[in-house]
């Protein structure tokens, strides 16, 4: 079982090494990987840091999500100026 409290979108890059990934429920989270695995890893405990950092700071910690997803999909594509 992946024990997460928000969900969380990893998306591929077209380097097969890097991944970002967000989450939609926690404002402001983001980071990056070098797999899916790395990603998941890096999200669980980030997550947890980022809602201490908020709740330090004074400022709104979202809920937890009673059931978070876990999407994994190809970067959106970005248009040339």
């Amino acid at each position: 079982m992946i024990d997460f409290k928000y969900s969380l979108v990893i998306e591929a890059t077209e380097e097969p090494d890097f991944f970002g990934f967000f989450s939609p429920d926690l404002e402001g989270f983001s980071g990056v990987g070098h797999s899916i695995e790395d990603c998941l890893y890096k999200a669980r405990w980030g997550m947890i840091e980022h809602a201490r950092l908020l709740r330090e700071a004074g400022l709104p910690v979202p809920a937890e999500t009673s059931c978070p997803k876990i999407i994994i999909q190809n970067q959106p594509a970005t248009k040339a100026a």
